[in-house]
C-alpha cells in the first residue's frame, strides 16, 4: 500500500511538473537568441508576405466601397471613429507592450494581466455606449448613437485577446500572427460587402472593422494554445502596469495629435469635406501601415532581447532604421508625385478635389518612418516614460497646427501639419538616443542613402508625369512617370556606390530566409 501511494504521489508530481513546463513555453525566451537575427528576418518575411495580402484586400475593399459609398458616408463613420478611437487607447493600457518588453514573465503576471485588460474592454465598452448620445449631439447628426453603439462592442471582444497577441509576438511566432491578421481582415471585408449588397450603405464602414475584431480575438485563443489562469495579488505586476501606464499616456496624447484634425474639420466643415480629407490620409496610410506595424512586431520583440548587448542593439537598429527608409521612403516620393492619378484610380473621378491634400500628406509623411524607430528606442529599452514625454511635448503641438490651417478647410490643416511634424524629426531622434546604444551620427550614416534615392526618383516621376499630355489616362501619365523614375533610379546607382553597397546588404538578409524556424 505504501508503495502503491508513493507512486501515486510520483505520478501527480510528475503531471504538475509537465502542465508547469506547458505553461512556462509561452514564456521563455531563450531558446530564441541562437538565431534571433534569422527569426526576425523569416518573421519579417511572414509578416511582410501577410501585410501584402492585406494590401491587397484592403485596396480592393477600398477600390469597391469608395464607388458605392459617398464621401459624406465614410465622413459620418470617421466622425465616430474620432471618439471610439481615443476610448480604444485605454483597452489594452499598454500591458501587451509590457508583456513583450520583460524579459522575465511567469503565467501568475499574464494570468492578471489578462483579467485586467478583460474587465477594462467591458468597462469601455459601456463607456462607449453611454457617450453615444454626446458624439451625437457634438456633430448635431442622430445617426451617429446606433453607430456608436455597434462600434463600442469592439472593446470588449479585444480586450480577450491582448495578451494572447501578446504572447504569439514574444515567442516570435509571426507565421501565426499573419493567419489571424489576414483572415480576420478577410471576414470583416466580407461582412461590409454583404451589408452593402443589402443596401445598408454606411454600415458596411461599421461591420468591417466589428467583424475583423470578432475573428481576430477567435483565432489568437485557437492558435496562441494559452489559457489564462485567475488573477494573483503579488504576482509582481506593478512594475508591468507601470510600463503600460507611461505608454498609454503617450499614446493617449499622440491619439489627440493624430486625430484633432478628423475632429476639427468634422466640426467645422462638416461631413463631406471630412469625407475627402479621411479617405485622403487613409488611403496613404494604407501603404505606410504595410511597414510600421509589421515591422514594429518584428524589431520591438528583438530590440528586447538585445538590452544587455550596446553594440548588437546599435548595428540592429541602424540596419532595421536603414530598411525601413529604402521600404517607406520610394513610396511616399512615388505617391506624392502621382497624387491625382492614384486618387482618380483607387477611389474614381468623385473622388478628385482629394487628391491635393493626398499629395501635401505625403510631404507631411516624410519624417515618420524615422519617428517610428525613435519609438521603438524607448520601448525596447523599457523607458516608456521617456516616449511619454516626449508626446506630451509634440502633441499639442501637431493639435495648434490643426486649428491653425482650419480656416482654410482641410488643405489648410494638411499644409500647416506638415510643415509641423517635420521641424520636429530631428529633436524626436535626439532625444530617443540620449543614455541609449545609438548615437544620431549611426542614424545618419545609415538612412541618408534612401532620403537621396527617394528625393531622385521623385524628381525623375514628375520630370517623366510632365511629358505626358493631360488629355491621355491616368495609367499612360503614371507610366510616363515611372519611366523617368527608373531612369533616375539608375542614375542614382551608377553614381552613388554607398546605394550599391546597400542593396547588396539587403540582398544578404534573404539568406537568413533559408534557415529552417525552430
Amino acid at each position: 500500500t505504501s508503495l502503491n501511494s508513493l507512486e501515486v504521489v510520483d505520478q501527480a508530481s510528475e503531471s504538475t511538473e509537465d502542465v508547469d513546463r506547458t505553461k512556462q513555453q509561452h514564456f521563455r525566451t531563450d531558446h530564441l537568441m541562437g538565431d534571433l537575427t534569422g527569426r526576425a528576418v523569416r518573421g519579417g518575411a511572414f509578416t511582410v508576405g501577410a501585410e501584402g495580402i492585406k494590401f491587397g484586400l484592403q485596396l480592393g475593399a477600398t477600390m469597391v466601397l469608395a464607388r458605392l459609398l459617398s464621401p459624406a458616408d465614410y465622413g459620418l463613420v470617421a466622425m465616430v471613429f474620432v471618439f471610439t478611437g481615443l476610448i480604444n487607447l485605454f483597452k489594452d493600457l499598454g500591458l501587451a507592450t509590457a508583456t513583450i518588453q520583460r524579459a522575465e514573465i511567469t503565467h501568475a503576471q499574464v494570468s492578471t494581466l489578462f483579467w485586467i485588460n478583460t474587465a477594462l474592454g467591458i468597462l469601455l465598452m459601456f463607456l462607449g455606449a453611454a457617450l453615444a448620445p454626446v458624439v451625437a449631439w457634438f456633430y448635431d447628426e442622430p445617426r451617429l448613437v446606433r453607430i456608436m453603439l455597434v462600434v463600442s462592442a469592439t472593446f470588449g471582444i479585444g480586450g480577450l485577446a491582448a495578451q494572447h497577441n501578446a504572447l504569439l509576438r514574444r515567442q516570435m511566432r509571426y507565421y501565426a500572427l499573419a493567419w489571424i491578421q489576414v483572415a480576420s481582415l478577410a471576414a470583416g471585408i466580407l461582412g461590409a460587402f454583404l451589408v452593402v449588397w443589402a443596401g445598408g450603405g454606411y454600415w458596411a464602414l461599421v461591420v468591417m472593422p466589428t467583424a475583423t475584431t470578432l475573428f481576430a480575438t477567435i483565432m489568437a485563443w485557437l492558435l496562441s494554445g494559452w489559457r489564462p489562469g485567475r488573477p494573483r495579488r503579488g504576482s509582481g505586476v506593478s512594475s508591468m502596469i507601470k510600463f503600460g501606464g507611461n505608454l498609454t499616456i503617450f499614446n493617449l496624447t499622440n491619439f489627440f495629435g493624430r486625430n484633432a484634425d478628423n475632429a476639427l474639420i468634422g466640426w467645422m466643415w462638416g461631413p463631406g469635406p471630412l469625407g475627402l480629407y479621411s479617405r485622403a490620409y487613409s488611403l496613404l496610410m494604407l501603404p505606410m501601415n504595410q511597414i510600421n506595424a509589421p515591422l514594429a512586431g518584428v524589431v520591438i520583440p528583438s530590440m528586447s532581447r538585445l538590452q544587455g548587448d550596446p553594440e548588437r542593439y546599435c548595428h540592429y537598429y541602424c540596419r532595421i532604421a536603414n530598411l525601413v527608409n529604402y521600404g517607406s521612403l520610394p513610396v511616399l516620393a512615388l505617391l506624392a508625385a502621382f497624387s491625382n492619378e492614384v486618387i482618380s484610380i483607387v477611389l474614381g473621378r468623385q473622388w478628385i478635389e482629394a487628391g491635393a491634400i493626398f499629395s501635401v500628406l505625403a510631404i507631411a509623411c516624410i519624417g515618420q518612418p524615422l519617428l517610428w524607430t525613435s519609438s521603438w528606442v524607448h520601448i525596447s529599452l523599457g523607458r516608456a516614460y521617456r516616449q511619454r514625454n516626449w508626446g506630451l511635448i509634440t502633441d499639442p503641438m501637431f493639435v495648434a497646427s490643426f486649428a491653425i490651417g482650419l480656416p482654410w478647410g482641410p488643405m489648410g490643416v494638411a499644409i500647416s501639419y506638415a510643415v509641423c511634424v517635420n521641424l520636429v524629426v530631428i529633436p524626436g531622434m535626439l532625444y530617443a538616443f540620449h543614455e541609449s546604444p545609438v548615437r544620431m551620427r549611426d542614424l545618419l550614416a545609415a538612412v541618408w542613402c534612401p532620403f537621396l534615392f527617394s528625393g531622385s526618383i521623385f524628381g525623375g516621376a514628375v520630370l517623366g508625369r510632365g511629358l505626358a499630355s493631360p488629355d491621355w489616362t491616368d495609367w499612360a501619365r503614371i507610366a510616363y512617370g515611372l519611366t523617368g523614375a527608373l531612369v533616375a533610379g539608375l542614375v542614382y546607382a551608377g553614381v552613388v556606390r554607398q546605394f550599391r553597397v546597400e542593396l547588396s546588404a539587403l540582398a544578404r538578409l534573404v539568406k537568413h530566409l533559408k534557415k529552417p524556424s525552430n
